[in-house]
């Protein structure tokens, strides 16, 4: 099969000014309508390349999905390509911590790297894989709204989509260099809340049972299931408590992140996590669970060995592989259910969640490419 051609309208001050654009619409996971205003855009976008787009309403508070479709209209397994447009900067990040702008290779921005760069390049490679008519499958596109805080609402249409793809290909960004990324830890999310008894900290302060000093022993607890040879991290990450300074508190709250390499090890941590045990005259209430299976590598090992041979003979690129990260991602959920799932084949950057985030310019080209081959030959 001759390789199609590389979209004849690209250079690099092209995608700049066009990811720029996307960049100055924030939308982080927790406003719907900064996530709607994304979403109408990249509608529009989609309109004007001539793909045929689905916008599905959010649920539970979050923001819209969009899905596009392109390719053979058959009944066969498809291929599916998960891009997210929520970023985890709040509104404001661009006019005062991290403004849009360009320093040599790199274009700054909220999100650029995880993943607006990806998702605009992705966008633009099925455009061109859809034009070239070269696709084997249907394609399927699907923009999330929640990836970022777990992707409550989507993990039902994220699966729903997968169980009818042959392929999942995911936008994150690459890694360590433009390496994509072919297994992920599971991720579980847990509240704790601890309620001891109230008093006077001056009058009575021993008819008082201190929620604060009973979540710190439990938070000790907790923190030392870290067993880094298993590849199991737990974080307390935020905590919550008290009411005024002179008041022995009766409640404290706070959030347990858990990160596992198996299954097995998740159900395991995520039992004890569930089963913490108040001191006496406490109680303690967890919610939460497992909220992002482990991805094995194995689930995409010939989609990556494809992936490789195909940067070799067509870019002259040496693709490397992230074999696990701790990162989650929707392709976890993909990869639970054995359908080969590649990620990481987004732009390449660095500055994930930090106001330093960026993308390097150079890497759009060849990364889009990548992706319209892999849409067109699998």
């Amino acid at each position: 099969m001759t390789p199609s051609p590389t979209p004849t309208d690209f250079s690099p001050e092209r995608a700049v000014a066009a990811i720029s654009r996307w960049l100055a619409v924030e939308s982080p996971t927790d406003s719907a309508d900064g996530v709607n205003r994304m979403m109408d855009l990249v509608a529009g976008e989609a309109a004007g390349l001539n793909l045929a787009a689905e916008q599905v309403p959010g649920r539970d508070g979050f923001g819209d999905n969009l899905i596009l479709r392109a390719g053979p209209r058959t009944g066969e397994p498809g291929i599916l390509v998960l891009s997210h447009l929520d970023t985890v900067h709040p509104i404001g990040t661009l006019a005062n911590d991290l403004p849009v702008r360009v320093e040599g290779d790199r274009l700054y921005g909220p999100g650029v790297y995880d993943m607006k760069g990806g998702a605009w390049l992705a966008l633009q490679a099925f455009a061109a894989a859809s034009r070239s008519g070269l696709a084997r499958r249907p394609l399927t596109f699907l923009f999330s709204s929640d990836e970022e805080t777990g992707s409550q609402s989507t993990r039902g249409l994220i699966e729903e989509l997968g169980a009818k793809s042959a392929a999942v290909l995911v936008t994150e960004p690459g890694r360590d260099g433009g390496k994509v990324v072919t297994g992920r830890k599971g991720v579980g999310r847990f509240d704790v809340h601890v309620e001891g008894r109230p008093s006077h900290a001056g009058t009575r302060h021993a008819d008082g049972r201190n929620a604060i000093r009973e979540a710190a022993r439990l938070i000790l607890e907790i923190e030392g299931l870290t067993d880094y040879t298993r590849g199991v991290t737990t974080t307390v990450g935020t905590i919550s408590g008290g009411t005024a300074e002179n008041v022995v508190p009766q409640h404290c709250r706070f959030a347990v992140d858990l990160r596992v390499v198996t299954a097995a090890d998740g159900e395991d941590y995520a039992g004890r996590i569930l089963g913490l045990r108040a001191s006496q005259d406490f109680r303690v209430t967890v919610t939460g669970g497992m909220n992002r299976p482990p991805y094995a590598s194995q689930a995409g090992a010939a989609l990556y060995a494809h992936a490789k041979a195909l940067a070799r003979d067509e870019l002259g690129l040496d693709l490397g592989e992230v074999p696990l990260t701790g990162g989650g991602s929707d392709g976890n959920f993909t990869a639970a259910l054995g359908i080969p799932t590649l990620d990481g084949l987004g732009i390449d950057g660095d500055g994930a969640h930090t106001l330093q985030e960026y993308g390097l310019i150079s890497s759009i080209a060849p990364r889009m490419r990548l992706m319209q081959r892999l849409l067109e030959t699998l």
